[in-house]
């Protein structure tokens, strides 16, 4: 049953002021980054894909596009996707291209940490973990993204991308963002916050899961 672990997090109204000072500071990337975006390539600035958040209640989620225009195929991205844009390449290495979804923690669809959204593709609300994980926003950052940052490597070794996130890397996922929500604080999430600036400053200095992390049964 839900218990409101949200609330337990950085309250709303000073997650709404960082956010802003958040986009105030970062307004030259804000400015630079669509003019990259359109100078390199055909297409929209904004990439635009539906998640589920809170409750399991659908959003549209806002990134700057990293692909090329029209790209179709599977939903999952490997480091050696042709689909990428040089541009898209350099925004991804440095998690660049998620800053439009400070617009969705405006707008109350996420928060600035929390587990990150699900396409619906992948979401089982019949899955009691799943019910968990979607009492609490989804984040622009989480614990679990922060041990991933080479997930787009992982997937680029598999043989099966489909069948390798869903029976690896999506358990390893849901059993991280399930610990996330309950031990959700506003002292936690202020440390993934600090944390998410190191691992992106200085990513060797985060180590990526080990296949032992990964393999571990839910059983």
């Amino acid at each position: 049953m839900k218990d409101r672990a949200e609330n337990r997090g950085i309250s709303r109204p000073a997650e709404i002021a960082l956010t802003i000072a958040g986009i105030f500071l970062l307004s030259p990337l804000f400015l630079l980054i669509p003019l990259l975006i359109k100078f390199s390539s055909h297409g929209a600035v904004l990439f635009r894909q539906k998640r589920v958040g809170l409750g399991g209640k659908e959003f549209v989620l806002y990134k700057f596009r990293s692909m090329h225009d029209k790209a179709g195929g599977v939903r999952l991205t490997a480091t050696n996707d042709l689909r990428l844009t040089k541009v898209g390449k350099w925004l991804r290495r440095y998690k660049l291209d998620e800053l439009p979804q400070l617009w969705n923690v405006l707008r109350g669809e996420m928060s600035l940490v929390g587990p990150r959204p699900e396409v619906p593709e992948y979401v089982d609300l019949e899955n009691p973990l799943w019910n968990e994980i979607l009492s609490v926003r989804p984040g622009i950052t989480d614990p679990i993204s922060i041990r991933l940052r080479n997930e787009e490597r992982l997937l680029s070794k598999a043989e099966n991308k489909e069948i390798f996130y869903k029976e690896i890397l999506l358990p390893f996922k849901l059993r991280g963002w399930a610990e996330y929500a309950r031990r959700k604080s506003f002292g936690n999430d202020l440390s993934i916050i600090l944390k998410t600036f190191k691992a992106i400053l200085l990513p060797n200095t985060v180590p990526p899961p080990t296949l032992d992390e990964l393999m571990i049964s839910d059983s």
